[in-house]
């Protein structure tokens, strides 16, 4: 389970003294703990939940980095791409555009979706056929141009 691992990750970096892992994990395990007691009534997150939580917080960190960046503020910059390797560890292998436009591409064909008007309906199935293997970002991209040339 991917919580557990976290957690095992969490205390193994604890030992080593390694202050940016530490927090980094410390920082992630509060985000899904936060989700678990969300909404009506608190429950054990499923991995693909953990992953979800965990993408949005990479997804954060590469925002923050960017904005830090801009600002001319290079060391917090660092820090939050650091932040986000450490998380992007305990996420999936992202796709390459070859594999996203396919995959994509087969997702429309499935479900016979053509044209600008399709594209919430469009967005349900490609992002379900890419599973959190690329960001959402990159896939509404991807859709897009799929409809756009067929």
């Amino acid at each position: 389970m991917l919580k557990a691992r976290l957690e095992s990750d969490l205390r193994d970096a604890m030992k080593a003294r390694d202050e940016l892992v530490t927090s980094t994990l410390r920082m992630a395990l509060t985000a899904v703990r936060n989700a678990e007691v969300a909404g009506k009534s608190a429950r054990e997150l499923s991995d693909d939940e953990v992953l979800s939580v965990l993408t949005k917080e990479a997804k954060k960190r590469r925002e923050a980095a960017d904005a830090f960046a801009d600002a001319g503020r290079e060391a917090q910059a660092a820090k939050e791409r650091a932040e986000e390797e450490v998380l992007a560890a305990y996420l999936p292998k992202q796709l390459s555009e070859e594999d996203l436009t396919a995959i994509v591409r087969d997702a429309l064909s499935a479900a016979g979706l053509s044209g600008m008007s399709s594209m919430g309906p469009a967005m349900k199935a490609a992002q379900a056929a890419v599973a959190g293997r690329a960001e959402g970002g990159r896939v509404a991209a991807v859709v897009r141009a799929q409809l756009a040339s067929g």
